[in-house]
């Protein structure tokens, strides 16, 4: 009996519902406030909200995962995981130009190594957040906003949350469908009896993250690989996701050399950390 693929779709009419879609498609909409993510090399993220301080209001977390990007070098010499700080920043999509080009200026995202940072439309967040964030704005100007449009994205962001000591077999899955690196954190599974009523299998509490950021086109191959390998059928019992991506930095010569308008500065080829 030929073995049953898995098949991932956007769910659109759900996310028409929460105002995903119409949100990206409307021409002009109020203001709001995004998620950006940075992953930078460890002990960088006081620097990244020290920019996100001076440019505009951000409120952060942060916390310490390890990247996984792959070397022949790194990994015959025993280090091919670096310890990588990750944080997440809700900030006001009206300066969210401004905050990407200073990240990507001062951090040096332009060169390999130094890190990445991205940008994720919100669904929904608490009002007074939202209100507030917004207020602490510098660019007030609706009209200076350019939203970004489903069919301009070029990128999505991968989440593989799999059983502890899964996450090498997801990584080296990812690699073989395209991806070229991620980030690992480590994460505990918190009281999911009635959906796994519903799911039928119990997810074990202690998990890990496995996030790859990758182009649009690869995502389809690298989630089927994933669900194949570390999926809920599996002793990984992995549960596999795709979240869209808007702006980012640091991740491709030719991403580099479009947001930098021939500033001079030296792209790179593709890094997740």
């Amino acid at each position: 009996m030929a073995k049953k693929k898995t098949i991932f779709t956007p769910v659109k009419a759900v996310a028409t519902a929460i105002g995903i879609m119409k949100a990206s498609e409307k021409s002009e909409r109020t203001p709001r406030p995004k998620l950006l993510v940075s992953i930078v090399n460890s002990g960088s993220g006081r620097k990244v909200k020290s920019i996100l301080n001076e440019l505009s209001a951000a409120l952060s977390i942060t916390f310490t995962g390890y990247g996984t990007a792959y070397s022949a070098l790194l990994d015959y010499l025993g280090i091919g995981q670096t310890e990588k700080t990750i944080v997440f920043s809700v900030i006001p999509e009206t300066d969210e130009e401004r905050i990407m080009k200073e990240l990507r200026a001062q951090m040096s995202l332009y060169l390999a190594g130094k890190g990445i940072t991205f940008t994720v439309p919100l669904a929904g967040i608490s009002q007074k957040i939202a209100d507030g964030i917004m207020e602490a704005s510098v660019n007030k100007e609706k009209e200076d906003i350019r939203i970004m449009k489903q069919e301009e994205r070029k990128y999505n962001l991968v989440i593989a949350a799999v059983r502890a000591g899964n996450v090498d077999i997801a990584m080296e899955a990812a690699r073989d469908a395209g991806a070229s690196g991620g980030t690992v954190v480590r994460a505990r599974a918190t009281d999911n009896r009635k959906a796994e009523q519903f799911v039928g299998i119990t997810l074990l509490q202690e998990q890990e993250l496995l996030l790859i950021l990758t182009k649009k086109e690869r995502t389809q191959a690298i989630m089927d690989a994933l669900s194949e390998k570390v999926g809920l059928k599996t002793p990984a019992c992995g549960v596999i996701y795709a979240l869209p991506v808007d702006r980012t930095a640091g991740i491709s010569a030719a991403d580099e050399e479009e947001s930098l308008q021939n500033s001079g500065s030296a792209g790179k080829e593709e890094n997740n950390g």
